[in-house]
């Protein structure tokens, strides 16, 4: 019979390893498994940090087996899609764990960021415990991208005693900017949603490899640099592949 899997999700920040905290460091050397998903060479840069990450900080015996991650379905309904997506990494996830540690043990995985914000793990972890698998889930929280944006442009997240809204580029395409916002963070956003917006009275705070030596920001009216951002991003994303990026925006009148 199966034991029981103590499942760490390790936020590590944006891949700088500078970003791990000590809960961080503790619970990866507390581990008897480390999985890392590899996601395609296009993606390579990003199985190749979490390596690095863990050649930095691992000191015992804890053991490192990496993975191919499913490819999430393009084809419309995105929801249909992304829980299909879901179903097929909860069986990876299954094998290793009847691989590597039948007898039960500590798992953990590093997660971009923080596990709590746009990300699938935890909804994953979810339904493996539905199917019967034995899981206590811990968390780790992670700096995430959206302090790093803040810290590198030397910004405030929101204005004084006002709200913001956090979505996804996929949400600003389709609906607009959301009424009543002043202030909002685009993560996911694979195709510049920005560009479909009025940009008079909007400023702009954009970042890519955020806390990594290939860091790019830049900032302005959305009306002078947005233009700007879409050919750099267009010409990061050919030199290496593949590319992770942000911004902040923020009405300004």
């Amino acid at each position: 019979m199966a034991g029981i899997v103590d499942l760490h999700l390790i936020g590590i920040g944006t891949g700088n390893p500078e970003h791990l905290t000590l809960a961080a460091i503790r619970a990866m050397n507390a581990a008897d498994l480390i999985l890392l998903p590899r996601k395609g060479e296009a993606k390579s840069d990003l199985i190749d940090l979490r390596r690095a990450i863990c050649a930095e900080v691992l000191t015992g015996d804890t053991r490192v087996v990496e993975f191919d991650l499913p490819v999430r379905s393009t084809v419309p309904p995105y929801l249909d899609g992304v829980g299909e997506w879901h179903a097929a990494i909860a069986e990876v996830w299954s094998a290793q764990i009847d691989a590597y540690l039948p007898h039960g043990g500590v798992l953990a995985l590093l997660v971009w960021g923080d596990p709590s914000l746009y990300d699938s793990t935890l909804r994953i972890a979810e339904r493996l415990q539905r199917q019967g698998r034995a899981l206590k889930v811990h968390v780790v929280p992670g700096i995430t991208s959206i302090q790093v944006l803040t810290a590198a442009h030397g910004i405030a997240l929101n204005t004084l005693a006002a709200p913001l809204t956090i979505t996804t580029g996929r949400r600003l395409r389709e609906e607009g900017w959301p009424q009543d916002a002043e202030t909002l963070v685009v993560m996911l956003d694979g195709a510049c949603a920005f560009a479909a917006l009025p940009p008079e009275g909007l400023t702009i705070w954009w970042g890519a490899y955020l806390g990594m030596p290939q860091q790019c920001l830049i900032a302005g009216d959305l009306a002078d640099v947005g233009a700007q951002i879409q050919r750099r991003r267009a010409e990061l994303r050919e030199e290496h592949g593949w590319i992770m990026d942000i911004y902040l925006l923020r009405r300004t009148v």
